[in-house]
């Protein structure tokens, strides 16, 4: 039985990304209206249901908070949407006098977005967006634990979209999701690009498939609190960022790295909020039951609230407790929370200033989030551009990490798919973007005289002297023998 539905999970592969490459020959010949058309019936789609898709998705997954699911099925859509809908990405881009350059853009191709558990709903609409806005038709492997809502968001935009005038199956997605049928997507000759969004196993087949790839890496985010910041707004950040969605936004914080003369007063505003710090006993405790031997995550307690994984650990906490805060002496295998956990749990270690903090924070990084996204609250601009020699390719100043890195909060392309370049493995460093899903044409015209007649003039001589004083040798070396 397992065999039949492998087989058939692996036909309708073939039959999505057929389907596909049908609508997006279709779609290539759209002009940019039509497709900003389509786009904005996509995103008023996701508005009247943007809860409905956020509750399925807590209902498939278990995972997160409804309310905190819907704010991200609505930045996915409005947010997104705002950002790119000024984006030139079809026909001429740009036309230089200055450089004599004209560029166009054309599709790359259908698209194939794996996606992940965490944000079921909301990376579905975020990369159908930027697909479609770069002229793509995309072809969604869902995580096999978020089948149903995943499928549900891609069915909600594909329908809003062909209503609107986009060829039908232009957004698809698989509901047998075995990976079988992933592996034959990966590989099928209709697909031009992956875009993979979760677990670094499966990222890494992504770009061992044989074809060009975005894919992100972990974020074991560290958060410092220098001496000079707003010890209270700091704090209410954090928070506010690691309890939105339960901590399931990858750059959300992971570590606090309290600056020695204020560590006092940052423990105590924390307990003020809300958190509750482990003592060693709890902490250990914790670490069992969140973490895997590996270092991986628990994946039942992924998304979960703080008192619901107390009770796991075999302890209470004070009702209302937001945060379960571990302080650590160290990182590692030995120091199990030290790593990333998509969850309402942080480890908390104390620096003497803010080189020590700089070390501690790449060694953190080490440990599974390189690339990805740095925070920091500080009012010292020099201290803060330290930290731009750090190996990440965001660092967020004075915001919660999961909003700011996303672009919530701050200026950054809005995505749920943030790259972290080649020391995270990933091909782009930034946010992902319907720019990142076109290829660009270029006409250059010729504005500089070729002065190659003096140069073949020169070459000649030369040729012809070395010619001559062969022979002149030769003639010599005669004469000598006689």
């Amino acid at each position: 039985m397992a065999l039949d539905y492998d087989l058939s999970s692996v036909q309708q592969a073939r039959d999505l990304a057929r389907q596909a490459k049908k609508a997006h020959d279709i779609l290539g010949s759209f002009s940019e209206e039509q497709i900003d058309k389509i786009l904005a019936a996509m995103v008023k789609a996701v508005e009247q249901d943007a809860e409905k898709l956020a509750r399925l998705a807590v209902e498939e997954t278990k995972y997160g908070v409804v309310e905190h699911k819907k704010i991200k099925n609505l930045f996915a859509a409005c947010e997104v949407y705002k950002f790119i809908r000024t984006t030139k990405t079809t026909g001429i881009i740009k036309d230089s006098k200055e450089t004599g350059i004209i560029e166009a853009a054309v599709p790359v191709g259908v698209v194939l977005a794996i996606t992940p558990t965490t944000n079921p709903t909301s990376t579905v609409i975020h990369n159908a967006l930027c697909a479609v806005k770069a002229g793509n038709a995309i072809v969604f492997a869902p995580h096999p634990n978020a089948v149903k809502c995943s499928s549900a968001a891609a069915n909600l935009l594909n329908e809003a979209a062909v209503a609107s005038g986009a060829p039908a199956g232009i957004i698809s997605c698989l509901t047998q999701a075995t990976m079988k049928a992933v592996e034959e997507l990966m590989h099928h000759e209709d697909i031009a690009v992956i875009v993979a969004t979760g677990g670094s196993g499966m990222v890494r087949a992504a770009y061992s498939a044989g074809k060009p790839a975005f894919g992100v890496g972990p974020g074991n985010v560290p958060v410092f609190i220098e001496r000079t910041a707003d010890i209270k707004q700091a704090v209410s950040n954090i928070i506010a960022s690691k309890t939105f969605d339960n901590g399931m936004i990858c750059a959300s914080e992971q570590a606090i790295i309290a600056d020695e003369p204020v560590a006092s007063a940052i423990t105590a505003e924390f307990k003020r909020q809300g958190a509750c710090f482990l003592n060693k006993e709890q902490t250990e405790k914790v670490g069992r039951v969140v973490m895997t031997p590996s270092g991986g995550m628990n994946a039942a307690l992924v998304g979960q609230k703080a008192g619901y994984i107390a009770q796991k650990a075999g302890f209470e906490v004070p009702a209302g407790t937001k945060l379960l805060i571990a302080p650590l002496a160290g990182y590692g295998p030995e120091y199990p929370l030290s790593h990333e956990k998509l969850t309402s749990v942080l480890a908390f270690y104390t620096a003497k200033d803010w080189h020590e903090a700089c070390l501690l924070s790449i060694e953190l990084l080490k440990l599974g989030g390189i690339g990805h996204t740095f925070s920091i609250h500080s009012n010292d601009e020099k201290i803060i551009r330290e930290f731009i020699r750090k190996p990440v390719f965001r660092i967020v100043v004075n915001t919660p990490s999961a909003l700011g890195a996303i672009g919530y909060t701050t200026n950054l392309t809005p995505s749920l798919t943030l790259g972290c370049g080649t020391w995270g493995g990933s091909s782009i460093s930034e946010n992902l973007g319907p720019h990142h899903l076109v290829n660009i044409k270029r006409i250059a015209y010729g504005c500089r005289k070729a002065e190659l007649t003096k140069v073949q003039e020169q070459a000649a001589s030369t040729v012809d002297s070395t010619v001559i004083e062969g022979v002149v040798r030769q003639v010599l070396k005669q004469l000598q023998l006689q």
